[in-house]
């Protein structure tokens, strides 16, 4: 199982020379990677009608391409997973790009973890349809591999015309890996066709036990199994309880998950050090 951590960008400066240092200590304390979660937009909350969803305009996102790439460059062996970056509401043909050249600066280490996100607002902000993102994704998939496995590519479909054009630099992956989040059933659908991994948003593994039966039957509906995905929880640091997260952390690994990131954000910690000495407590104790 691999280690990463989840980048705690609403709770963390927005500066460089922090994202650095937050990088170069992963590196250093021995995790895997680095998961960011995706906003383009944040809502008013006081606009027409209100606004319920978790994160407001006042919540900082730095955008994971450029998060990534910039981390890439002060550690060097780090792997990168977005968390999932919402993929319909962005043109295919430039996260393509986007995506290969990232995965050539890290040396083949990306992760693309995609899914349809819930904020209709950055939708009609971006111009796209926020009701058939779905079947849009999907579309998205077949031309993100196309992209990146091919020279040139001649594509036609409900969305998308690619007149015989292509990648330059082609990723190192080809294909780079597409991991899906969410809990719909139609998403559990999707990984079990088109996805590499799986990003379940549950606690622990007894809650996800119902869904992970459902993607085993439809896996093995599509010719495939378990063996031929990843699933990548996030342990929450809440409380710091050490020997809490070990038993959550081991559930997982019984449960048949390959990856793990730890995610310190919501634990009320106000400085990048509390961040920090979160992270390297919990690498000292399961000494990654």
């Amino acid at each position: 199982m691999q280690i990463g951590l989840v980048y705690p960008q609403t709770e963390y400066p927005a500066d460089p020379t922090a994202i650095r240092d937050y990088a170069q200590a992963a590196e250093a304390l021995g995790y895997g990677h680095v998961l960011a979660y995706d906003h383009i937009l944040g809502a008013n909350p006081d606009r027409p009608g209100g606004w319920s969803g978790p994160y407001t305009y006042r919540d900082p996102f730095i955008e994971p391409f450029l998060l990534f790439t910039w981390m890439a460059a002060a550690a060097p062996r780090l792997g990168f997973a977005t968390g999932i970056l919402i993929l319909p509401q962005r043109e295919t043909t430039l996260v393509a790009k986007q995506a290969a050249v990232l995965d050539v600066l890290c040396g083949g280490r990306l992760r693309l973890g995609v899914g349809t996100g819930w904020n209709a607002v950055e939708y009609q902000a971006a111009g796209y349809d926020f009701h058939n993102r779905g079947k849009r994704q999907e579309e998205q998939i077949e031309v993100l591999q196309l992209l990146w496995t091919r020279e040139l590519v001649t594509f036609k479909g409900r969305w998308h015309d690619i007149p015989d054009a292509g990648l330059n630099p082609l990723p190192v992956q080809r294909p780079i890996p597409i991991w899906f989040g969410g809990h719909a059933d139609a998403v559990l659908r999707r990984i079990a066709r088109l996805g590499d991994g799986w990003l379940p948003g549950f606690r622990t593994a007894a809650a996800a036990a119902g869904h992970l039966e459902t993607l085993d039957r439809y896996l093995a509906e599509n010719g495939r199994s378990r063996a031929e995905i990843g699933i990548e929880p996030r342990l929450h640091w809440g409380e710091g309880n050490l020997d809490e997260l070990g038993r959550t952390l081991e559930g997982w690994r019984a449960a048949g998950a390959t990856h793990v990131s730890l995610n310190t954000m919501g634990a009320g910690f106000t400085s990048p050090g509390e961040h920090l000495a979160a992270i390297r407590g919990f690498a000292e104790m399961f000494t990654l």
